[in-house]
């Protein structure tokens, strides 16, 4: 996750909906197969690391990010947590890049480092934005890019020597409302670069929760739309 999100939210984004619906999301899309070692890459504060590190059989984190002004380890839930600003080759089994790819230039690139990276059966669970279209300056503001549809991040794991095992949008049902703020009439266009994350009352914070844990049960059919894009994959 972006730090500059952290730096929003600050203690509270374990409750914020956005960051609660997408960890929840992640942990069901991985489904029921053990974890032992975790690669977070572009890790930011390796929020969705800690998450499964709490919620899952994982036992151990690497968490890359160029941001970091050093290396350092702590642990989460017991476990350790390993911050690195690059790693070699490790012996992980499960890859996150968790809105990373729209990020650079090069995302086929970046992604194949991390494929060589990684032993042979290693599951990729990645998360990029969806649809061009739905451009606006929380986009400038976190400096992506691009936004891709489901149909084009699978293509670019599978360019990346990935199997893509499942792919759906997620966040579905707040799609009408972010559509709507973004494209009706009186939008704002042309706005200066700003985030669109922000502290929201409880009882809307809550509401937003609630439409999207409804939704969850019928994510992995999802490929009609939504804000995010999410795809579990595996090497070879």
């Amino acid at each position: 996750m972006d730090l500059k999100e952290t730096d929003i939210l600050g203690d509270s984004i374990a409750e914020h909906w956005y960051y609660c619906s997408k960890a929840a999301a992640t942990t069901r899309m991985l489904g029921d197969a053990s974890i032992k070692r975790i690669l977070d890459v572009g890790a930011g504060s390796g929020f969705f690391s800690h998450h499964l590190l709490t919620h899952s059989t994982a036992r151990e984190a690497w968490c890359v990010d160029i941001s970091y002004p050093a290396d350092s380890s702590a642990s989460t839930a017991g476990k350790p947590v390993h911050y690195r600003r690059s790693v070699d080759a490790l012996d992980a089994d499960l890859v996150l890049l968790m809105d990373v790819l729209e990020h650079v230039d090069d995302d086929l690139g970046l992604l194949k480092s991390y494929v060589d990276k990684v032993p042979s059966g290693s599951r990729f669970l990645m998360t990029v934005p969806a649809f061009q279209f739905m451009w606006s300056g929380h986009d400038d503001f976190l400096e992506h890019k691009r936004r891709y549809t489901l149909a084009q991040f699978e293509t670019l794991a599978g360019d990346a020597g990935l199997t893509v095992q499942q792919g759906a949008y997620f966040f579905g049902a707040v799609f009408p409302i972010a559509a709507a703020l973004r494209l009706l009439p009186g939008a704002a266009k042309g706005a200066p670069p700003r985030s669109q994350l922000k502290r929201h009352h409880p009882w809307v914070n809550a509401l937003l929760k609630t439409l999207c844990r409804l939704e969850l049960p019928w994510m992995g059919g999802n490929r009609l739309a939504g804000l995010s894009v999410f795809v579990l994959a595996r090497k070879p």
